[in-house]
C-alpha cells in the first residue's frame, strides 16, 4: 500500500512539472502575423508633362515663314495700317474693347508667352501670332466672348484720329475644326473720310481675319490684315499649322522626359 501511494505522487509531480515546462498553465500568447507584403502590379505612374510650356518650348511652336513659304517673310515692324486705323475710339463699351485688343495684339491679354510677326509684301499684309499661358477656363471666356461680337458688335462706328469716321463690321470667320476650341471672326474698318476727300474714289477698306484656338492646356491667337483683301488662305494655314506644331512640341516634350 506504503509503495503504491510513492508511485501515485512520484507520478503526479512528474505530470505537473511536464505542465510548468510546457507553459500550459497559462494561456497561450498570441503571436502577431508576419506582414504580407503585396507584389507590385503594375508600372510606376509615368511623369505627367508640365502645364504650362517651358519658354524655349513656346517659341518652338510658333508659326514661321517657312511654314507659310512665299511669299511671306519675317516683318519690318508694325505694319503702318495699325497706328492709322486700329487705333480708334467708338461709344459702344463693349466693342472699344474688340478695338483696344485688336491694337494692342492682346486678345488674351497681356503679356504672351510668345509671339512672331510675318509680312506678306505682295498685299502689305501682317499676321500677327502669339501663344498664351493662360488657363483652359480664361481662353474659354474670351472664345464665348469672341463668339458674341457678330452679335452685340456687327456694325457700329469708330472715330480714328480726329475726324476719321470708320464704319466697323464684325462677323463670324469659319476656321479648320481643329484643337478642342476656335472662335474666329473677320473685321472690316470702312474709311468713309476717305471717300470724301476724294470725290468718286472708293473708300479705304482694312480687313482683319481674327482666329483664336485652345488644344488641350494650350492656346493661341492670331490676326491677318490688310488694306483691301485679306489672304484668307494664310489664316487657314496657321491655324492647322499652329494646332500641330503645339502637338509636336508636346509629344517631343514627353519623350525626353
Amino acid at each position: 500500500m506504503t509503495r503504491r501511494i510513492l508511485l501515485a505522487s512520484a507520478l503526479l509531480s512528474v505530470g505537473l512539472t511536464g505542465c510548468a515546462t510546457l507553459g500550459l498553465e497559462h494561456p497561450p500568447v498570441a503571436v502577431p502575423p508576419e506582414p504580407t507584403v503585396q507584389p507590385s502590379t503594375g508600372r510606376p505612374p509615368a511623369p505627367t508633362a508640365s502645364p504650362v510650356l517651358t519658354q524655349a518650348q513656346a517659341q518652338a511652336a510658333l508659326v514661321t515663314d517657312t511654314d507659310l513659304g512665299a511669299p511671306w517673310t519675317p516683318t519690318r515692324g508694325a505694319a503702318t495700317w495699325r497706328d492709322g486705323l486700329l487705333k480708334a475710339r467708338t461709344s459702344v463699351a463693349g466693342c472699344q474693347k474688340l478695338l483696344d485688343a485688336l491694337y494692342t495684339d492682346e486678345l488674351f491679354g497681356a503679356p504672351a508667352r510668345a509671339v512672331t510677326a510675318l509680312d506678306d509684301p505682295d498685299t502689305s499684309a501682317q499676321l500677327r501670332y502669339q501663344l498664351t499661358d493662360r488657363r483652359p477656363a480664361h481662353v474659354d471666356r474670351t472664345l464665348a466672348w469672341l463668339k458674341s461680337l457678330p452679335r452685340s458688335c456687327a456694325r457700329f462706328t469708330a472715330t480714328a484720329g480726329e475726324d476719321t469716321v470708320e464704319d466697323v463690321q464684325v462677323s463670324e470667320l469659319p476656321l479648320p475644326e481643329v484643337g478642342d476650341a476656335r472662335q474666329g471672326l473677320r473685321v472690316t474698318l470702312t474709311l468713309w473720310a476717305t471717300a470724301e476727300k476724294n470725290p468718286g474714289g472708293d473708300p479705304t477698306v482694312l480687313a482683319l481675319d481674327v482666329a483664336a484656338v485652345r488644344a488641350g492646356q494650350d492656346a493661341f491667337a492670331l490676326t491677318n490684315g490688310a488694306v483691301g483683301d485679306v489672304p484668307n488662305e494664310a489664316t487657314q494655314a496657321a491655324v492647322q499649322l499652329g494646332v500641330r506644331r503645339l502637338a509636336d512640341v508636346r509629344r517631343q516634350g514627353r519623350v525626353q522626359v
